[in-house]
Formats: structure tokens, C-alpha cells, sequence
């Protein structure tokens, strides 16, 4: 199977938030995915090892900051090849909080969600999660992952669901 035929599938970049142990954290994502708009509910894929992860099973409720094509690559190199056992990434990017949450200040929506369920896979938990606001912060044209890999020139660390070792 040619595993690239996964790039022409249609992905975004995040940066997905949450509270835990009184900090932030938070990594960067490109599976997430609308399951019905009424009642609002999406999907969100994160791998077993993002502290990310971790948190949002303990806490249940996170942010999703929608990045657009003007969005700082610091952002999502910060969020998506650092760990957040290691290192306060929130200390390096600027963010607003929203319903206790941060979102970072670069980027071009926002949505807020509260888990119902999730999907355990042998890499990944889905968690199915309830959007409880969300809004459009600016007129930017949103990021997709084909733009982060032909334009931007970036590159999908291991733990990303599209990670393709080269």
C-alpha cells in the first residue's frame, strides 16, 4: 500500500489546550473532524504518548485553536516537538483565555469541547467531545496540512496519525 495516498486526504492544523494540574498544556493536531453540526460534536484523534493526551482524559474539556495560513510556525513547532512534562510551551506563545481555556493569540477560530466519549486505538485515543463555543477570531484563510508540508515546509512528528517515516 502506497501510505502517501493518506497526504491527499483533507486535514487542518490545531493547536488543541487544556488545564491540568494547574497549568496549561497543549499539542499540535491535524485529525479532528466534525460529526454533526446539532447537536455540535467533533472528533479529535491524539496519540497515547502527547501529555496532551493525558490531560484531556483527566479533565475532560479542552480548546481548539484553528490556525490560518499567517499563523506563526513557532506555534506549531512549540506545541508539536515539545513535550509538556518538559516544558510550559504557554510560556513562549501568547494566548487569550476562553471558558478557562487558553487559545493562542494567532489564530483564525476557535472552538471549545467538552469529551462524552472516546475510541481507544492501539496509538491513538478519538475523543468524541460536545462543543460547548466557538467563533471565528479573523478573516484568515485556515491552514490546511497540505499547506503546512508544501508551503511551509514542514514536517509531522512521530506521534502524529500522519507520520510518514521517510
Amino acid at each position: 500500500m502506497n501510505n502517501n495516498v493518506f497526504r491527499n486526504l483533507s486535514y487542518g492544523v490545531y493547536v488543541v489546550a487544556c488545564e491540568c494540574g494547574g497549568k496549561y498544556t497543549g499539542c499540535t493536531v491535524n485529525s479532528i473532524m466534525q460529526i454533526t453540526s446539532s447537536p455540535a460534536i467533533i472528533a479529535l484523534s491524539v496519540n497515547h504518548d502527547n501529555y496532551t493526551n493525558e490531560c484531556i482524559e483527566k479533565v475532560k474539556k479542552f480548546s481548539v485553536s484553528i490556525l490560518s495560513e499567517d499563523s506563526n510556525p513557532l506555534s506549531i513547532g512549540t506545541f508539536g516537538f515539545r513535550s509538556g512534562r518538559n516544558c510550559n510551551k504557554f510560556d513562549i506563545i501568547p494566548y487569550n483565555i476562553i471558558d478557562v481555556l487558553p487559545v493562542i493569540n494567532d489564530a483564525c477560530a476557535y472552538l471549545i469541547a467538552e469529551v462524552a466519549d472516546k475510541i481507544e486505538t492501539p496509538t491513538h485515543t478519538v475523543f468524541i467531545a460536545n462543543v460547548t463555543n466557538g467563533d471565528i477570531l479573523n478573516d484568515k484563510k485556515p491552514m490546511t496540512y497540505s499547506y503546512y508540508h508544501n508551503v511551509i515546509k514542514g514536517k509531522s512528528p512521530k506521534t502524529a496519525p500522519t507520520y510518514i517515516q521517510e
